[in-house]
């Protein structure tokens, strides 16, 4: 057992040491990182450069790819660069900022989630306001928002988490998880942390009902729409996000509320990528397969750049 003076860097022990696994496991890691950034890159572009989408509801949607994009990059790169280099050791900073870093991107993503939400719920119960309620400034201040209060939780609870004294440095996952982290540390030093955990929490609910209030309402709206058409457009928007907000949540919950076992199990690691890993690479499928609008701006673009480059090609040929 060692107190916090003694522990200057952690060791992950996620995945076995094994060589052929760890090649795997880069194989695995690298494959699903290229994808996530490949997929989020071209949201940001399409949305970007797509004149048609620069609206409230893209606006945000390239937040939380800008999200999305952080939230994998905290985790799966450093756990690669282990693997390359045959070690398990993260440094005491480094864990502390894989914690901060990872809250920060994860709480933002779920407060962008909540003003998607209101978005929504303008939009279909009360579109003759909506250029009105969600103008040019509203949206950037909401975006900003949600930025600034999962960097503020952050802030905080990092700053509560420098208090606590481990007494082991053996961490059963690929990444400084709360809850490992929580599991090693001494009986009588986390009860700032668990304070933090609990402001969190409660503040996390309170804006969960919001979210659901706000689905309530839209869903009421929809059955109400004698249009085919419109009902349509109307599920095919707020669909995917309300599937998002399910992946995220459910899988966030089960890997918080659970027990935490005494070894590394298979399980572990699987829940603990379902909420950190998977999302970023899933979100931006879930948002493209049945947004029409999205699909033919990336058409678009595609084609534009091709004939914009098309003298040049026939040059060099």
């Amino acid at each position: 057992m060692e107190n916090k003076s003694k522990v200057s860097e952690f060791l992950l022990l996620g995945f076995p040491d094994t060589e052929e696994l760890q090649i795997f496991h880069i194989i695995v890691f690298l494959i699903i990182y290229v994808v996530a950034f490949i997929e989020n890159l071209i949201i940001i572009i399409v949305i970007v450069y797509s004149h048609q989408l620069h609206s409230p509801m893209y606006f945000f949607l390239l937040n939380l790819s800008l999200q999305d994009f952080g939230s994998i990059s905290v985790t799966v790169p450093k756990s690669m660069l282990n693997s390359l280099m045959n070690t398990e050791a993260i440094s005491y900073s480094g864990c502390f900022c894989q914690v901060f870093f990872l809250v920060f991107f994860m709480l933002s993503h779920f407060f962008l989630l909540g003003v998607m939400a209101y978005d929504r719920y303008v939009a279909i119960c009360n579109p003759l306001h909506y250029e009105i309620i969600l103008n040019k400034k509203a949206c950037i201040q909401m975006a900003t928002s949600a930025w600034l209060a999962g960097l503020f939780y952050a802030i905080l609870y990092t700053q509560n988490l420098f208090t606590v004294n481990f007494c082991s440095r053996i961490i059963n996952q690929f990444f400084c998880e709360i809850p490992q982290l929580l599991k090693i540390s001494c009986s009588d030093s986390y009860v700032a942390v668990v304070w933090a955990l609990t402001f969190g929490s409660i503040l996390a609910f309170f804006y969960f009902v919001l979210i659901i209030f706000s689905y309530v309402q839209i869903f009421r709206a929809v059955l109400r729409i004698r249009s085919t058409h419109g009902e349509h457009k109307a599920f095919s928007t707020c669909l995917p996000h309300l599937t998002v907000i399910c992946l995220f949540l459910i899988s966030g919950n089960f890997a918080y509320l659970r027990p935490i076992s005494s070894s590394t199990s298979t399980s572990d690691i699987l829940i603990s990528m379902f909420y950190c890993v998977v999302p970023p690479v899933m979100n931006p499928l879930i948002y493209t397969m049945r947004n029409k609008e999205l699909k033919m701006a990336f058409r678009k673009l595609i084609i534009n750049i091709y004939f914009k480059n098309l003298p040049q090609i026939s040059q060099l040929v």
